[in-house]
């Protein structure tokens, strides 16, 4: 046995013996494990096997895989992002860093809306669409979580309501004013759509416990909290001017332009699957989502949208 394989045995044993583990038992067990395979790494076949129809319009395929992955994408930014939520000794070519990946997986759902825009026969979509009902892409939690983690909830807060919500507000009477409910609840009466009670008994309580875990570690919390002269710092203002800019104008946008294809076509307009007012939902001219409304400048905040809708 050679120094290289004697120091590597060294270090197997010394990893397992600091959690009270047999290193010669690990060892032995390589002896019967079968090699990995790219199938198995990947999981493959679960992977492929996820994809029901619920018509048999051959379009209906292409709806669900591109869905499931966003989905996928969706998982990798909350990744990204908690990796900066969570880091105490936070640097700004670190935080400028994974900004970067964050925005390129959101130009990557930007630029795939064309496959959803012209991957598709409107026939075909606006039959199968009223197999989905009352199902949305508007219940996509991890889209929400994304929120959370990118911002303070006052700028997820519905901008009718924010002069009356501040720091003391009860989570539960700010998730009751988050902007998205201006897609399914009328506050007037305070009552809601089918499409958010069935969202409201999956995830409602998992989202405030969510709402109160980022409250400090979220993205714009995060960049405040650094010292005056990260805060300065030109590739991290660019970085993320260009995330806010990208996920709340050009993705929302491309998303916008994808739906008002199919559902005004045929001459008219036809609701969303979850009946949701979606162009007063989308269109950020509206709700002006920002995350980080201090890096833009008054006229930027004014005209928020305007020019894409």
């Amino acid at each position: 046995m050679n120094q290289n394989q004697e120091n590597l045995l060294s270090r197997i044993s010394e990893k397992f013996e600091s959690i009270d583990q047999n290193p010669y038992t690990h060892l032995e067990g390589l002896i019967w494990a079968k090699p990995i395979t790219y199938w198995d790494y990947i999981q493959t076949d679960a992977l492929l096997n996820l994809q029901i129809q619920r018509t048999t319009l051959p379009d209906e395929m292409v709806f669900i895989m591109y869905h499931q992955i966003n989905e996928l994408l969706f998982k990798m930014i909350l990744w990204e992002i908690d990796q900066v939520a969570v880091k105490d000794d936070l640097t700004v070519d670190f935080f400028s860093e994974r900004l970067n990946r964050i925005s390129r997986y959101f130009d990557m759902l930007t630029s795939s809306f064309s496959i959803m825009q012209e991957g598709m026969e409107p026939e075909q979509y606006l039959k199968f669409r009223n197999t989905l009902t009352p199902a949305s892409g508007f219940q996509s939690a991890q889209y929400r979580l994304i929120e959370f983690a990118s911002t303070e909830l006052i700028n997820l807060i519905d901008a009718r309501y924010r002069p009356t919500i501040d720091r003391n507000t009860p989570y539960e009477h700010a998730y009751e004013h988050l902007y998205w409910h201006a897609a399914g609840k009328d506050h007037s009466t305070g009552k809601k759509s089918t499409l958010i009670q069935l969202f409201e008994k999956k995830y409602k309580s998992f989202f405030l416990r969510k709402m109160e875990s980022y409250n400090t570690i979220n993205l714009w919390t995060k960049y405040k909290s650094l010292p005056e002269h990260d805060r300065s710092d030109a590739k991290l203002i660019e970085s993320m001017r260009h995330y806010d800019h990208t996920v709340n104008i050009t993705w929302v946008m491309a998303h916008y332009y994808a739906a008002e294809k199919y559902l005004e076509s045929g001459g008219k307009t036809a609701e969303a699957t979850g009946g949701s007012d979606w162009k007063k939902y989308m269109l950020p001219k509206y709700q002006k989502r920002i995350f980080f409304p201090d890096l833009w400048s008054e006229d930027e905040i004014k005209n928020w949208g305007e020019q894409a809708g």
